[in-house]
This record gives C-alpha cells, structure tokens and sequence, in this order.
C-alpha cells in the first residue's frame, strides 16, 4: 500500500513525538542495561564496558520470586475484576434504560480517574487495623500482619480499577450480541444460566480477552498499590525497579529488569491472546 505525501505529512509529527518520547529512552535503557555498574557511583560511567552480568544474575531465585509473585497476583486480580465486571457491564447494557445507562458509565469513568493515592489509603484505612481488620482476619482466621491478608489487600487495591475498567471494555462486547440468541434457547428449554454460559459468554470471548490483557497489564505495571498496600511482604517488579534506580542508583541493573519485564510481559500477552484465537475462538 502507498501513501500519499498528504498521508506521510500527518504522519510525520505523530511519528517524530513517539521516536523523540519512547522509542529512544525505550533504546537508552536497553544500551544501559549492558553497562556494568561501580558500586559507589549514580548510573553506569559513560565509557563502563559491556557486560551481560546484569541479566545472568537475574537467574537469581531471589529475583525470580518477584517476577513470579507479579504475574501470579496480577492473574488472580484480573481474573477476579472479569468475574465481578461481567455482571456489571451486563446489568447495565441489557437492562438499565438510556438514561440509567449514562449514569453508570459515567459511575464507572468517574472510578477510573479517581487518584490512586485516594483508593489506596481509602482502602488502608478500611482494611487496616482501624478499619474492619480485626473482623475480617478473625472471619477467614489469618493473622492480620501475615502475608495472606496482606495479599488479599493487595489483590482489593488492584480490583478498586480493574473492575470499571473491565466493565467498560466489555460494554461494547456485549451489546453487540444479539439478545435474541439466548431467548431462542430458554425457548427451547434451556434454563437462563445455561444459556447465558453456553451462548453469550462464548460470543464475547474478544471482549473477555481484550479485558483480561488490559487488566493483566495494569497488574504488571501497578507500583503504588503494592508499595503502600503490600506493606513491604508483597512487592511487585515495579518496586524493584524503582528500588535500583532510586535507592541504590544502580542504573543498569534496573534497566535490565525493566527490559525483561517488557519482554515477558508481551510474551504473555500474545501468548494469552494467541491461544485464545486458535484454541477458542476458531472453533
């Protein structure tokens, strides 16, 4: 396909900002991940050699817990926020009226652009030790300084944004099924929650997909719910970074974190969403 010099020239600021803004720090950071560090020193010297020894000791089992706990938690919460935002989105694309309708999308834009800072010490202050903790660890019998509570904490805090915003993404999906579909099935005799799992939740299957991998995302990159919520016993890889380019200045060993943590988490996501289009959809 050519494109036209009218094409090219409005493509030409878009293009420059993105090399400008991301695609060269972006380059930066991977040619700073190969320099080898001088304890002592605020990054890595400008005539530091090479070296690959910042990735090899990321084979540590020390920083493959991170990696491990980051994707293990951003999972569970992205797949809780898809259970809880369904019914949501549901509710309001099949039976709330116009104006109704409105209200609670603007309900759920109005969540999403709440500072984080608020939620988190909102929430530290509900399920903390002058909120409802007492209750509630004496409720599942776990301690409230151990790390199942602190991880369920956690997991709240990631849910208080991946809720709406799985709710929106699946808004559109599904007022593009046609409703007709299910009632011909309870027609048929199939009971309404039967009809619902075997005809409208397979039919937004995109959407689900496209809603988990923005949830599973946010989950990746999420610093302040688990710096703050995590209280120091769950930490994500972003919190690593930021501990080696702040506390330490050790550039290049946050740089090679940076870059694997980019790369894994494409890895997953086109992993996730090729599975789902060969293995699901297709069929």
């Amino acid at each position: 396909m050519k494109l036209s010099r009218g094409a090219i020239l409005l493509l030409v600021p878009g293009v420059g900002i993105l090399l400008a803004f991301l695609v060269l720090p972006l380059a930066n950071v991977v040619e700073e991940s190969f320099r080898l560090f001088e304890p002592g020193r605020i990054g890595a010297a400008k005539d530091a050699p090479y070296t690959f020894f910042n990735y090899a000791e990321l084979i540590n089992f020390t920083y493959l817990y991170y990696f491990v706990e980051t994707a293990r938690i951003g999972f569970i919460a992205s797949i809780v926020g898809l259970i809880l935002g369904f019914p949501i989105a549901y509710v309001i694309a099949r039976r709330f009226t116009p104006m109704w309708r409105k209200i609670g999308v603007g309900f759920l834009i109005g969540i999403m652009f709440l500072s984080t800072l608020v939620r988190v010490y909102a929430l530290q202050l509900t399920f903390g030790p002058t909120g409802i903790a007492k209750f509630l660890t004496g409720l599942l019998g776990v301690s409230m300084n151990g790390r199942f509570y602190t991880e369920l904490v956690v997991i709240l805090g990631l849910l208080h944004y991946l809720v709406p915003i799985a709710a929106i993404t699946l808004l559109g999906t599904i007022q593009n099924v046609n409703p007709r579909l299910t009632e011909a099935a309870q027609a048929l005799g199939a009971p309404r929650w039967m009809a619902h799992f075997t005809i409208t939740i397979p039919l937004c299957v995109p959407g689900l997909l496209s809603a988990f991998l923005i949830s599973f995302t946010l989950c990746l990159s999420a610093f302040v719910v688990p710096m703050i919520l995590g209280k120091g016993k769950v930490l994500f890889v972003s919190n690593l970074i930021y501990s080696r380019f702040s506390e330490i200045a050790n550039y290049p060993s946050g740089s090679a974190i940076s870059i694997i943590m980019l790369i894994l988490s494409l890895m997953i996501i086109y992993g996730v969403t090729y599975l789902v289009t060969t293995r699901w959809i297709k069929h």
